[in-house]
């Protein structure tokens, strides 16, 4: 009944906005998208299933980065810490160590856990956009990518001198403090950004403290366009109930270093290196107790190129890849691994008709051993309106050290587990009407090879690493984007997801059958040209094996020229949930803050 009466208010206010006069602003629907695809297109012309969330345009009504994910239902966050401090994210139902996550096209997954892959070293108020790939992408972008990608993207700076600050307090002791200054003339543009989230606690041992710092500088010289990003986060907090029926803490840094250069119209390289570190204390209180210190670090290089066929509308797009990691823990030990990769893509776009896109990835691995990743995509434009769509494609990832090495009073790792690999097949359509309103249906299907979970018999066992056969997931994705006035826009999205649970053969499972059978979401955001921008979203929520749980979340600022109030409230509902088993997540929660802003053109 709660989330019946919530949409029915949210219905309400978007209807509310037909009657407001409209923006000067005309709306635009193309939009850029660079991931599931070797070059930029149009996101209506990917024959991928395929979203672009903002975060630069509304960033006074965002909380994190993990909020700006759940605006998509195929997106599974499993939220540990607040604030973006430890997530899980997961894509379609598969388990959360199967979706690759790139900042600006690199790789940030990590080594260790895959827990840590939402661990961005950049703060918020450098990202632009988040680019999320439903369905397999190990063709263009290597291991993890099983069910998925999320491509987070940083902010350019705009030309001349300006500067952002930022301040805020609320609900459990919660502060939020960030600075962003940019520079930009001609061809060299700079940008500094920094950002602070604390928090007491809703509850014991579950406070939690978040800073990140970053630098980006672009410019173009004779050899093409140049970006280089440096950034580090450090994070500490209370881990209670995270891994097990223990009040533990934990404490992460992270470095990365990453330099995009473009040799030549047709040629782009990167280079990119990433270190974290991990502390964990079993028991907060007894830091002499059991004690976990993992330091990985990994190196990637990469060197793409695409070439103009005699037939006009192809293209070969083929690269090479490079990356290496190795850690050194009290725990796992210290191991390293290699592996290299070529990739081949042949693009076929027919101007109005629809594309076509045959890839091909080989990926070699220490030892020798080697892994072929095909993969398919096609759509095809039946009239104006109406596009159709599939795709094929296969996903494999390499275990994480956790996984092989692990030991601890609850959980065992197994060094012999294999690679995870997976088919995913999908097939949808997209329907066009104008530039006001659009909508997606798509059906998925996902058969996993040696999908890895931790399971036991009994609770009185340790829970063990083990390779998993016959995992099967099926679902369907349904969207409506809806602008019923200029700035206004209604988003109404629906995943359903089954999956067989013949794999565990009577065995208990803690990530892989975890998965929302049900999610659904609608969410409104209203923008006026007198600076006024509200947001409203609503999602409820069906676990396997779990009750539905609804979720509020509003927000309200004032765009103005040089100063900026904002108000944001999380789970209005009050809604007591848990998006992880036995981790419990916050209940009503309110933050207001002001930003300042000053600039000077060029």
């Amino acid at each position: 009944m709660k989330t019946l009466v919530l949409l029915a208010c949210l219905i309400g206010v978007s209807g509310w906005t037909r009657a407001q006069k409209s923006q000067d602003t005309p709306e635009v629907r193309t939009t850029v998208v660079v991931v599931g695809a070797p070059d930029a297109l149009a996101e209506e012309d990917s024959a991928r299933s395929t979203r672009v969330l903002g975060i630069e345009d509304r960033r006074l009504a965002l909380s994190d980065s993990n909020d700006v994910l759940r605006s998509d239902p195929a997106v599974d966050i499993q939220q540990r810490g607040g604030a973006g401090v430890q997530a899980d994210l997961s894509i379609r139902g598969s388990s959360y160590e199967q979706t690759l996550v790139l900042l600006n096209g690199l790789r940030i997954n990590d080594a260790e856990t895959s827990h840590f892959n939402l661990d961005l070293p950049v703060p918020m108020a450098a990202l632009a956009t988040a680019h999320v790939l439903h369905g397999a992408g190990s063709t263009l972008y290597g291991s993890d990518a099983v069910s998925g990608v999320v491509n987070f993207v940083t902010a350019p700076a705009q030309d001349g001198l300006r500067l952002r600050l930022q301040a805020g307090g609320g609900s459990f002791g919660g502060q939020e403090q960030s600075a962003l200054a940019s520079w930009g003339k001609g061809k060299l543009s700079q940008v500094f950004a920094a950002g602070r989230d604390f928090s007491s606690g809703f509850m014991p041992d579950r406070d939690y403290r978040s800073e990140e710092a970053g630098s980006e500088t672009r410019f173009h010289s004779v050899l093409g366009d140049s970006d280089v990003l440096l950034a580090g986060s450090d994070r500490a907090f209370g881990a209670n109930g995270f891994y097990g029926n223990y009040t533990s803490w934990e404490r992460t840094k992270g470095w990365f270093a990453g330099l995009s250069q473009q040799i030549d119209p047709k040629t782009q390289a990167a280079v990119a290196f990433r270190r974290h570190t991990d502390i964990f204390l079993l028991t907060r209180s007894n830091p002499l107790g059991y004690k976990n210190q993992h330091i990985d670090t990994s190196w990637q290089g990469v060197v793409r190129r695409q070439d103009a066929l005699p037939w006009k509308p192809a293209k070969l797009f083929y690269g090479l890849e490079t990356n290496a990691d190795q850690i050194d823990s009290t725990n796992l030990g210290r191991h390293g691994r290699n592996r290299g990769a070529g990739y081949m893509d042949l693009e076929v776009r027919g101007r109005g008709k629809g594309t076509l896109s045959v890839g091909l990835r080989e990926e070699v691995f220490s030892g020798g051993n080697a892994v072929l990743v095909p993969s398919v995509a096609g759509s095809f434009w039946m009239g104006q309106s109406l596009k159709a769509r599939a795709s094929v494609g296969r996903g494999y990832r390499l275990p994480t050290y956790t996984d092989l090495y692990y030991n601890d009073p609850t959980t065992v790792g197994n060094a012999a587990l294999k690679p995870e690999s997976a088919w995913s097949f999908d097939g949808g359509l997209d329907w066009y009407q104008g530039h006001r309103f659009s909508a997606s249906v798509t059906g998925f299907h996902s058969r996993q090879t040696n999908a890895i979970d931790y399971v036991r018999a009994s609770t009185s066992e340790k829970w063990r690493a083990a390779n998993l056969t016959g995992v099967r997931l099926t679902g369907a994705e349904t969207a409506i984007d809806w602008r019923p006035v200029s700035g206004q826009t209604v988003r109404v999205a629906f995943t359903q997801i089954s999956g067989a649970r013949e794999a565990l053969q009577g065995l208990q499972s803690v990530y892989v059958f975890n998965f929302p059978t049900q999610n659904a979401g609608v969410e409104w955001i209203g923008r006026w040209k007198n600076g006024v921008l509200l947001r409203q979203r609503v999602r409820a929520v069906h676990r396997l094996a779990r009750d539905v749980y609804p979720v509020w979340d509003a927000s309200a600022a004032w765009e103005g020229r040089q100063v900026q109030p904002y108000f944001r409230m999380t789970n209005g509902s009050d809604s007591q949930y848990q998006e992880l088993l036995g981790v419990p997540m916050p209940g009503r929660a309110y933050i207001a803050g002001v930003v300042v802003l000053w600039g000077k053109a060029k």
